[in-house]
């Protein structure tokens, strides 16, 4: 349960809207976001909570400068690329107000340990532990205290470092946490997903997974759907044209009413394990090919392969029986166009024939 929505894999994957950076410095613009994710269909609105002095240093050392020459911060600082994304925290009250009245359920990244702490003042739903900080042992273990559900995405993650991650979350108490495969790529290739990792992660710490998506489209989420995800993270931008840090990664509003359309229809589809006709089948069951007389046949006269043919629809002898028939005498005079039973066929009441359909 995150907020008053219930997940697993009984049920739809828990859509969550990422904010992120695409406030673009302006509260207003947040809030019409949180409206936006909600009339969209999305079930949680998530932020990121950090102070930019704590997660890095004011340093024109090469190292504090982003060298990802794909990337659309390549050459940034840090610093000034975190300044630009914060979101001050004064608005996470109006903005947490907002979506709770919308129906959302309210999540944030915390970035570091006063973040963490700031984000259980504000009563928040769910923490999510980003990519970056999965290696981050302090702050995963506080937050495994806070008795918080905790989304930790796995970006970059060894399997050994996941391993520490999660013996960290359950030393510390916590069983409520679901792991989301992510590639820390902005934005992400389909062919980076490798979202086949979720069955694995699921079988490997035995709890439930998810996905943090940077691709452009849905069919991510929709793959990730289909395998089982009970929650699905996507950027989420007014318009793409307005600019912003994450806007190039972010879905429109008609893109994320699509998606949460799109993963409920896939969701829907995966069904139960089931065998044999369903009631919407039913119909198309009398339509199944049977035996027909296609020629007139005369009492005593042979079925052959001329007279009698595997046809639709289903009222004859089923075909399995077709080689049984053929080179058998008829019991009577049969009009063309006639489906054939056992009560057509010479001898077959002698030998039990008729019991079988």
């Amino acid at each position: 349960m995150i907020g008053n929505t219930a997940l697993g894999r009984g049920r739809p994957p828990l859509v969550v809207a990422e904010l992120s950076a695409n406030h673009n410095a302006s509260l207003e613009r947040a809030l019409r976001i949180v409206r936006a994710a909600a009339d969209c269909g999305a079930d949680a609105i998530k932020l990121q909570t950090f102070q930019p002095e704590a997660l890095t240093l004011d340093s024109e050392r090469p190292e504090f400068f982003i060298d990802d020459p794909g990337g659309p911060w390549h050459g940034r600082r840090l610093i000034d690329l975190y300044r630009q994304a914060h979101t001050p925290w004064p608005w996470h009250k109006p903005i947490f107000e907002a979506a709770r009245a919308s129906g959302l359920a309210c999540i944030s990244t915390a970035c570091d340990l006063e973040s963490l702490e700031f984000l259980l003042e504000q009563k928040v739903d769910a923490i999510k532990i980003a990519s970056f900080e999965s290696i981050h042992v302090p702050l995963l273990a506080a937050a495994a205290r806070s008795s918080k559900p905790i989304l930790l995405s796995t970006g970059m993650a060894s399997a050994g470092e996941l391993d520490q991650a999660v013996s960290t979350l359950r030393d510390n108490g916590c069983d409520r946490f679901i792991l989301l495969k992510c590639t820390s790529a902005y934005p992400a290739s389909e062919s980076d997903a490798n979202v086949l990792t979720m069955q694995d992660m699921r079988r490997r710490y035995e709890c439930e997974v998810g996905l943090s998506d940077h691709s452009l489209g849905p069919y991510v989420c929709y793959a990730a759907t289909a395998l089982g995800a009970v929650v699905l993270e996507k950027h989420v931008t007014l318009c793409r044209a307005d600019g912003g840090l994450d806007a190039t990664f972010s879905a429109e509003p008609a893109e994320l009413r699509d998606l949460v359309d799109g993963t409920k229809r896939v969701w829907r589809g995966l069904g139960t394990v089931r065998y044999g006709a369903l009631p919407a089948e039913h119909a198309s069951l009398r339509e199944r090919p049977s035996i027909y007389v296609t020629q007139p046949v005369k009492k005593g006269e042979t079925f052959t392969t001329r007279n009698t043919r595997i046809i639709r629809p289903a009222s004859g002898l089923a075909p399995q029986h077709y080689e049984r028939v053929v080179g058998k005498l008829s019991a009577r005079d049969i009009a063309a166009g006639m489906p054939l039973t056992w009560n057509d066929v010479e001898g077959a009441s002698d030998r039990g024939d008729k019991s079988e359909s």
